[in-house]
Order: structure tokens, then sequence, then C-alpha cells
């Protein structure tokens, strides 16, 4: 099994959910960075979905736009960013990590090329916010080839014909939005999601992971209580960062509290 089907079975045998935090590769810094994704980890986070700043996030509030600013101040690229990962990768050989950016970070790279050093850096999944999935063919196939789930998108305006695409071609986990428009915490998740989950499992898609303005415990617990598999917060992970830009020590504290509480809120029943 992938290292996403091996947590999936691993939470279902304890009767929890997932927690996944989102941050930004580089933000503030790449040492700092790097400090942060490990806290993370070991805070209890079951998997991680991590961006790759980018110059022009058209699916991303201001948030994280702010986060790829500060690790773009920093002159972080691609390669420092597969760098950082595969040192993460070297200390944590069981923990899913997925990638969550933008279609021209990976054609400049060349599609292939891109799948190809991400496989090497311990990459599990790829999602890409702005290729939709009737374009996305080329990065599946690089993704089959480089032993990568393509992660897919369901929003909740979803067709059927879109569901029927998604339970055919997603790998590792769903990305099932909570609402529609850009990340935030500032807009709550629009749970339950009861009613798109039973459609994504009518179409055997992969499980599905809530995100879009997941901040708060209780919302973690509602997307469970709703059928998803677990819950993404980005935003929210990331204003601990912001906020505590000038005291390293007190940021990893509060990430770590951060993420033990969401964890909490992923045991069912």
């Amino acid at each position: 099994m992938d290292r996403y089907s091996e947590m999936f079975a691993r939470l279902n045998d304890k009767n929890e959910g997932a927690f996944v935090p989102f941050v930004m590769i580089g933000d503030p810094d790449l040492a700092t960075s790097e400090a942060i994704i490990c806290q993370l980890i070991e805070a209890g986070a079951d998997a991680l979905e991590l961006g790759i700043p980018y110059s022009d996030p058209i699916a991303d509030g201001p948030t994280i736009q702010a986060a790829s600013i500060r690790a773009l101040s920093h002159k972080v690229t691609v390669a420092d960013c597969f760098a950082l990962l595969g040192r993460v990768r070297a200390k944590y050989p069981s923990i899913p990590m997925g990638l969550l950016l933008y279609s021209n970070l990976v054609m400049a790279q060349g599609i292939d090329g891109f799948y190809e050093k991400a496989h090497q850096a311990g990459v599990d999944s790829i999602l890409i916010a702005d290729v939709p999935i009737r374009e996305a063919a080329p990065f599946q196939n690089a993704a089959t080839a480089n032993e990568i789930s393509q992660i897919l998108i369901a929003p909740p305006n979803a067709t059927e014909e879109t569901m029927e695409k998604i339970g055919e071609f997603s790998k590792g986990y769903t990305y099932l939005l909570g609402r529609a428009g850009v990340t935030g915490a500032e807009t709550a998740a629009n749970i339950p999601a009861s009613e798109l989950i039973e459609r994504l499992n009518k179409h055997n898609a992969a499980p599905a992971l809530l995100g879009f303005g997941i901040s708060t415990p209780e919302q973690v617990k509602s997307a469970i209580e709703a059928g998803a598999a677990g819950a993404i917060s980005g935003s929210a992970t990331v204003n601990i960062i912001a906020a505590n830009l000038d005291d390293t020590d007190a940021m990893l504290t509060s990430l770590g509290s951060f993420v033990q509480a969401m964890k909490a809120a992923t045991v069912k029943g």
C-alpha cells in the first residue's frame, strides 16, 4: 500500500479521521519552515499538504498569498523546496506529504521532470490548483509514471460527470471543497458536506478530505461526522506563523497546540 492507504487504514482501525495541516514551504524562511514542518508532524499531523511559493496564487486568499510573498522575499526556489522535502522525508519515512501548487511551477521544470524530482524528494501526491480535470491527463500520466497520486478537487457544485471522472481517476485522497471561492479561515466551510461525500462514495472516489475554511476543532468534528475521511486546514495554520514572525519559539509552541487540538477532534463517536 502507498502511504495514504496505510494512513487511512491505520486511522480506521483507531476510529479516527485525518488531520492535515497546510503550510507554505520556505515561509517565513527555509530554516524556520523546516522547523515548522517537523513541529507539525511531532504534534500529531497525520499527513502534510505543502505549498511551493508562487507569485500569482489565484486560488488563495490574502493569508496564503502573504506566505508566498514572505518565502519569495528570501529567494526560495523550487529546488530549495525539494531539498527541504528530502530532508523531512529522511527523518519521517512514513508520513504522507502532498504538494498543492500551480501549473506554471510544474511547466517551468517540464511536467515529467517536475514529477521525477518530486518523487525523488519523497512526495506522495500533487494537487495542481489551476488545472481542471478535463486538462489533467498529462499531469496524471506523469504522476503514474513516478508513483505519485494526482489529487483531484471536488467542488461543491460538481456535476455528475465530474464526480464520475473523480471516481475513475482519483488516487490518494479527494480534495473536497467546503465552499466556493478562495482559501481563507475567515469564511467558514459550508458543513455538512454529506451529500457531496455520498456522491463521491457512489463513484468509488478516493477518501475525501474537506478543505477551505477549516479553522476550528468543531469544524473538523463536523467534517468527519458528515462522512469525510478527514480535514485540511491551511489559512488557520499559516495565520499562526504570521502572528509570531518575531518569536519562533512561540510560533512553534502555538502550532503544536493547534495541531493537537485539531487532531483530538478527529476521534469518532
